[in-house]
């Protein structure tokens, strides 16, 4: 596995630098390479803690964590998941939310916590303790269904 350095970082401490990464690699994989325009300067990124995944000054994987009231009004949440395309098949995906689930436990411990995840997804992120709640919906062309965490994944 890539030797990747991760850390947690609030909007204000993220420098220029990796910001601009972050977004890039939302922008690539979001974007382009899943072929769908949506506003992902959503208002939310200053509300969130970010996690980056770095290699040689590189963000290559990131996630947010948004609390309770930001994307759910009842519940915290996860999203913006991903991972640069040149390092998949090495589980960096499952690392990236593992380590948000343990800083959404460490913060938030009796907060739910829903995330919407691209429906083509749901296996993966049953494999880490979600549970699909109500249908299939469309968001910005992509299927994706709202999940739970329930707690108990080897996290």
């Amino acid at each position: 596995m890539t030797p990747i350095t991760w850390q947690w970082l609030t909007f204000e401490s993220l420098s220029n630098h990796e910001l601009y990464q972050m977004l890039a690699l939302r922008s690539e994989v979001f974007v382009v390479e899943q072929a769908c325009a949506y506003q992902d300067l959503d208002g939310k990124d200053p509300k969130a803690l970010h996690l980056i995944g770095t290699l040689n000054g590189q963000v290559l994987a990131t996630a947010r964590l948004l609390p309770r009231g930001v994307s759910y009004p009842d519940a915290a949440s996860i999203g913006r998941i991903v991972v640069h395309p040149s390092l998949r098949g090495q589980d960096l995906g499952r690392k990236t939310v593992e380590l948000a689930l343990k800083q959404y436990q460490k913060l938030w411990p009796d907060e739910a916590l829903l995330i919407g995840a691209q429906a083509r997804l749901t296996r993966f992120y049953e494999e880490l303790g979600f549970v699909a709640e109500g249908e299939i919906y469309d968001e910005d062309g992509i299927d994706h269904i709202t999940m739970r965490w329930m707690g108990h994944s080897a996290v």
